[in-house]
């Protein structure tokens, strides 16, 4: 009997201490293929795209101010009359009634010639918000293809802690069952038991735990990529700058944040012309044509009417809001410029953590594979020393326990790295399609904005799908 215990436990524990490590099948979801899906179907990106080419209509609308606007306005009226024009011979007041049907139509013209510079400096407002938007695109592609490498390493983590703690619990089972065996022919004591049964049912409470966390991350993979995973495959880290130094100046030079921050900026300061330039003169040029009928009953008595001219406004004093404008605009550009460092010294923070996570964590896998290694030693032989009598059902309990942490921390810091290195090139400014070299079309914001920029007339548009 106690041969056969003893081939059951050491048969469970030989399960938990092999290093796990999934199979990657040719039908595996690779990172790469999760992102792709991502970037074509992810609902956020596609809004945020359908937003850019509303924020592309700033221009269009801008560069109306150079445009005429015409307008044609048509009257008929029926007059009704009645007037006295004497006093018949019974003293009555004698009325003449009438009826007449009067029309007129015009036609006006207005083209602006100066605006005190507020269209140009609009334009460059709208210009400037457009190239914004654009960087926020940008920003808003590199988080959902990093949340997209959450999502994926979440799922791929949680797979390995399930098995973990499967193969924990088996061992634990093999362990209470065994105990039991020798507690009953009278080699060991009833703590010894208890000591077993409570390992094992904190083994079975982590199981629950990693199960929960689990279909928690596939829940969220769901909803990023947009379809369930496969059978996952652990993926490398592409395009990671060669120092720390290299990867700070290309955040300075292409980060989304801080050339966004940098165009509203430019906006801003192109805000203060605009608000300003209600305080100069402004001037148009008029032209209208009507036609007048007094009396549509009456033919050939229309007239007819063409005007053109020139229309200048002095603005004198506006009440104070205008002024209180251009104070309101210095100050947001003001705000903007504070803001432009505030965002570059985020993004240099952002760039030098997840730099030194990225370094660091090769070192601690390495460092949690070495600790690994030795829990297998360990734990065989603790086994070996229980065997012969001088080792305690608790100093295999601990010894297993130790392993399976350590297997643990390992997997912790292999999903971590992964993670860090995309959070660094999404830091940089690199973690987009074209960057990292999906095989995707790559969507491009200026089709749309060059489709738009000159439209004259029309409200076809061509939406995002």
């Amino acid at each position: 009997m106690t041969r056969n215990w003893m081939r059951a436990f050491l048969s469970g524990v030989a399960i938990s201490a092999a290093t796990v490590t999934l199979s990657v099948s040719a039908s595996a979801d690779t990172l790469f293929g999760a992102m792709e899906k991502a970037y074509v179907t992810n609902p956020t990106l596609n809004a945020a795209r359908a937003g850019q080419r509303a924020t592309d209509e700033l221009v269009p609308q801008a560069l109306s101010g150079w445009r005429p606007t015409v307008g044609v306005s048509a009257e008929i009226n029926r007059t009704y009359s009645s007037q006295p024009v004497g006093v018949d011979l019974n003293g009555d007041i004698v009325r003449d009634n009438g009826d007449a049907t009067n029309s007129s139509v015009a036609i006006q013209l207005a083209q602006p010639l100066f605006r005190g510079f507020g269209t140009v400096n609009s334009t460059k407002a709208a210009e400037a918000r457009v190239d914004a938007g654009k960087q926020n695109l940008l920003q808003t592609e590199q988080q959902v293809l990093f949340d997209v490498v959450q999502a994926y390493m979440d799922v791929y983590a949680g797979r390995q802690f399930v098995v973990l703690r499967q193969q924990d619990v088996a061992a634990l089972q093999a362990q209470v069952k065994a105990a039991r065996d020798r507690f009953a022919v009278g080699e060991i004591t009833r703590t010894d038991v208890a000591q077993a049964q409570a390992r094992l049912a904190e083994a079975q409470s982590f199981l629950v735990n990693s199960q929960t966390d689990l279909a928690r991350a596939v829940a969220t993979y769901l909803q990023v990529v947009g379809q369930e995973p496969d059978k996952l495959n652990y993926p490398k880290v592409v395009n990671v700058p060669n120092s720390l130094k290299t990867a700070l100046d290309t955040a300075g030079q292409i980060n989304p944040q801080v050339l966004a921050q940098a165009f509203v900026e430019s906006a801003r300061n192109s805000d203060i012309k605009v608000a300003f330039s209600s305080l100069l003169p402004s001037a148009d040029l008029v032209a209208s044509a009507a036609r007048v009928d007094p009396d549509l009953s009456t033919p050939n008595q229309h007239t007819r009417q063409a005007v053109v001219g020139a229309q200048l406004s002095i603005p004198l004093y506006e009440s104070g809001i205008v002024y209180s404008q251009v104070r309101q605009a210095k100050q947001l550009a003001s705000q903007s410029r504070i803001q432009v460092i505030e965002v570059a010294r985020a993004v240099r923070q952002a760039v030098a953590s997840s730099w030194n996570a990225y370094v660091g964590l090769a070192q601690i896998i390495k460092n949690t594979r070495t600790q690994v290694s030795a829990a297998q030693l360990a734990l065989q032989g603790v086994q070996a020393e229980y065997q012969a009598g001088t080792r305690t059902t608790l100093d295999v309990l601990d010894a297993q326990r130790d392993l399976v942490q350590a297997q643990v921390l390992q997997v912790t810091a292999e999903r971590n790295r992964v993670v860090s290195g995309y959070q660094l090139l999404a830091a940089i400014g690199h973690l987009t399609a074209k960057e990292v070299g999906l095989k995707v079309p790559v969507y491009d914001p200026d089709a749309n904005y060059k489709r738009v920029r000159n439209k004259w007339i029309g409200t076809d548009v061509k939406t995002v799908e």
